[in-house]
C-alpha cells in the first residue's frame, strides 16, 4: 500500500509528460514543475474522494473491499470504516458532515459529527433504491445523487437484485427531507454544478450511441433545458469536479492514451488530459488551497498540484 507499491515511478523529467495540453487554454492551469504522485495502492476499485480540510485528509471508497479509506500527509493510507456497506460516491454537507451513497444497503446516508449514521433516502414510493452511485449538496443543502444499477448487478460492488425503480437523479429537499425526481437518465453517475449553481453537469453512463455528459439549466431546485455537452467518444466518463472557471475535470478511461482525467471547458470543449496507468472513477479537489487535484483510479490514489482551485 505503499507509494511505490505496484511498479509504477513518477516521472523524472519535469514538465510531467503525463499533462497533456489539448488546447492552449489548458496550459495556464498546468504547473511545469508538479508531477502526478502516486499517494497509496492496494485497492480494488477506488471510488468516491471528498476533502476533509480541517483534518488536511482525503476520504474515499474502496467499493469491492467493502471499506471507507483516509489519507493525509503525515500518517498516509488508514481504514476509515469497514465494512462500509459498499459505500461508493461521497461528498460533504454544509455542517461538514460526511454524505454518502451506499451500494450494499442501497442507501444515501449521513455520518453525524458523534458518529453516528442517519438514512437520508433508501427508497420513493415504497419502491428501494438501486444503488445510489454519486452525490454532491448544492449551497441551500439539498442532496443531490444519482441512482444507476452497478451495485445490484452483481455481488462485487454490493449484493444482486433486481431493480425496483428506473434510473433516476434524485434531489433531498433540505427542508422537508422529501425526496423528489429531479430526471430520468440512462444510468446516471457523476455529478456537479457550475461554479454559481445555474448549471448542472450529469455523467449518463449508458445514454446512446456513446457515454456522455449532460447539462441542465438549474432553477429553485428544479431541472430543465438537458443538453448534450460532451460526447464520449471512445472514451468513459465517471466522476467529475469543478474548479473556479467553471471547468470540468472528469475520471475517464478507455486504456493507454485515455485513462486518466480529461479537462473540459464550460462549453464542452477538452482542453487537456492527465494520463494514468489506470482507469480513473473520480477526482476531487482539496489541500490548503484546494489546488491539489485526488484522482481515485482503480487500485490507487494518485495527486496533481493545478494552477487553480477547485469550487467550495
Amino acid at each position: 500500500m505503499s507509494a511505490a507499491g505496484g511498479g509504477w515511478e513518477p516521472a523524472l523529467r519535469l514538465p510531467d509528460p503525463a499533462v497533456r495540453v489539448l488546447d492552449e487554454r489548458f496550459r495556464r492551469y498546468a504547473i511545469g514543475n508538479a508531477r502526478v504522485e502516486r499517494l497509496a495502492t492496494g485497492c480494488r476499485w477506488a471510488e468516491g474522494p471528498v476533502w476533509f480540510g480541517d483534518h488536511g485528509a482525503l476520504l474515499w471508497s474502496d467499493v469491492p473491499n467493502d471499506r471507507l479509506l483516509r489519507w493525509d500527509e503525515q500518517t498516509g493510507m488508514s481504514v476509515f470504516r469497514r465494512p462500509s456497506n459498499h459505500s461508493n460516491g461521497n461528498a460533504r454537507d454544509l455542517q461538514g458532515r460526511l454524505v454518502t451513497c451506499e451500494h450494499g444497503t442501497r442507501r444515501v446516508t449521513r455520518t453525524e459529527h458523534d458518529g453516528s449514521v442517519t438514512v437520508l433516502a433508501d427508497s420513493f414510493e415504497g419502491a428501494r433504491l438501486n444503488s445510489p452511485n454519486d452525490v454532491v449538496v448544492s449551497s441551500d443543502g439539498a442532496v443531490w445523487f444519482s441512482d444507476p444499477c452497478f451495485g445490484i448487478l452483481g455481488d462485487y460492488e454490493g449484493f444482486r437484485a433486481e431493480p425496483e425503480l428506473p434510473t433516476r437523479l434524485y434531489r433531498i429537499d433540505p427542508a422537508s427531507g422529501a425526496l423528489e425526481v429531479a430526471a430520468e437518465l440512462r444510468y446516471p453517475n457523476g455529478l456537479a454544478f457550475s461554479p454559481d449553481e445555474s448549471v448542472l453537469y450529469v455523467v449518463e453512463s449508458r445514454a446512446v450511441p456513446r457515454r456522455r455528459i449532460v447539462a441542465f439549466d438549474v432553477r429553485d431546485g428544479r431541472l430543465s433545458g438537458e443538453r448534450e455537452l460532451v460526447d464520449g467518444g471512445d472514451g468513459v466518463p465517471d466522476g467529475l469536479r469543478i474548479d473556479e472557471d467553471g471547468n470540468l475535470w472528469c475520471g475517464w478511461s478507455g486504456g493507454p492514451g485515455l485513462d486518466g482525467v480529461r479537462v473540459f471547458t464550460p462549453d464542452g470543449t477538452p482542453i487537456g488530459h492527465i494520463d494514468l496507468p489506470e482507469r480513473c472513477a473520480n477526482v476531487a479537489f482539496g489541500g490548503r488551497a484546494r489546488n491539489r487535484l485526488f484522482m481515485t483510479a482503480t487500485s490507487s490514489l494518485y495527486a496533481l498540484h493545478v494552477n487553480t482551485r477547485g469550487v467550495r
